[in-house]
């Protein structure tokens, strides 16, 4: 499935999670389920409800604690994903919340200059900005979610109070999750994107490329909790049926040319490169390089996810001492495996139809 979303009043994860559930009511169940797997208190509430913002309805979420109950767990990157990777999250549902945190504290960790594993989210260690975090990764699995694109954001203006005192909007870390992200002044102050909201985003991979396209399935109206003047606080969902024969996505290529490594100690180190996770293709090509020397040409696709990890094998295990990398969109083929009497092949749905090799 593809999403867009129009974030007219922004985008937060209680806003996403919102969105969702106005779209698919029946994946509420299976949202909170999630939640409590990861530890949210059976004393706190769950409470999606039908609101109005500027005349139009929606849902609004809402994680209510009990009186008197404990509001805050640990909330040390190193703790949350030890939390996360000691519940008993299904696998997938578990990896997307671990990485919708780690684009968290690594912009947390940029900002503030210290260790990723020292980060402390002093703004999302209460039970619902877990929740709110969990709930997405299990609504973003449970809708089979394959691209996502967005609108143009409205980043909002003025300041906003955080642990660290008064602050511009966007925050920090908010305003370092959404690098390269096209912002729209709407004239409009206040907090539109919140930190958990960018995160979503940058685990979605969104692009602004193009909106949605297909066949419309469902539509969701996620509410925020303000109310503002002369717009609706509200975030659309919009869901796309993909096309059966193909999907498309975004992936990291990174690029360079060695002249200077004998073939024998690069293949040992593309082998290592090629091994590592997020890895997708690596091939070598002979280029004629400077002074009439052969070199070899190196391009990788990884995912964006593992861009970095990656950048750095490539300097522990090759002698490049540059590279380039940027981020592409690709279209694939909706592609499976099987055996035919003992020989595997491989199936690919094509426009004019299915061939298999």
């Amino acid at each position: 499935m593809h999403i867009h979303l129009d974030a007219i009043g922004g985008i937060a994860g209680d806003m996403f999670l919102a969105s969702v559930i106005d779209a698919r009511p029946d994946l509420v169940d299976q949202i909170e389920a999630a939640m409590r797997l990861a530890g949210l208190p059976v004393a706190w509430q769950v409470v999606p409800s039908r609101q109005k913002r500027a005349g139009i309805e929606g849902v609004h979420v809402a994680i209510e604690p009990p009186e008197g109950g404990e509001t805050r767990p640990s909330g040390t990157w190193r703790a949350i994903r030890e939390r996360l990777g000691d519940s008993s999250l299904d696998g997938p549902v578990k990896a997307r919340a671990i990485d919708i945190f780690q684009h968290l504290a690594l912009a947390e960790a940029t900002v503030h200059g210290v260790a990723i594993d020292d980060v402390h989210f002093h703004e999302l260690a209460d039970w619902d900005s877990l929740a709110d975090i969990v709930g997405a990764a299990a609504a973003i699995e449970a809708l089979g979610v394959t691209g996502c694109t967005v609108s143009d954001i409205p980043f909002g203006k003025g300041r906003v109070m955080t642990e660290h005192g008064a602050m511009p909007v966007p925050a920090p870390a908010t305003a370092k999750l959404l690098e390269g992200f096209r912002g729209v002044d709407d004239g409009i102050a206040g907090e539109r994107v919140t930190p958990t909201g960018a995160a979503i985003l940058a685990h979605l991979e969104a692009s602004q490329e193009t909106s949605g396209s297909g066949r419309l399935l469902a539509t969701g109206i996620g509410l925020g909790t303000k109310d503002m003047p002369g717009i609706a606080n509200i975030l659309r969902l919009l869901c796309y049926e993909n096309d059966g024969s193909r999907a498309s996505d975004t992936v990291a290529v990174i690029e360079f040319e060695i002249d200077d490594q004998s073939g024998e100690d690069l293949a040992v180190g593309l082998d290592r490169i090629r091994a590592l996770d997020g890895v997708l293709d690596l091939i070598q090509g002979s280029v004629l390089a400077k002074k009439g020397r052969m070199a070899g040409a190196i391009r990788i696709l990884c995912l964006p996810a593992q861009m970095t990890p990656v950048i750095e094998a490539c300097f522990v295990e090759t002698t490049t001492i540059g590279l380039r990398h940027r981020l592409e969109r690709r279209v694939v083929l909706t592609r499976s495996a099987a055996m035919a009497e003992g020989v595997r092949t491989k199936r690919v749905e094509r426009p004019a139809g299915a061939t298999v090799k």
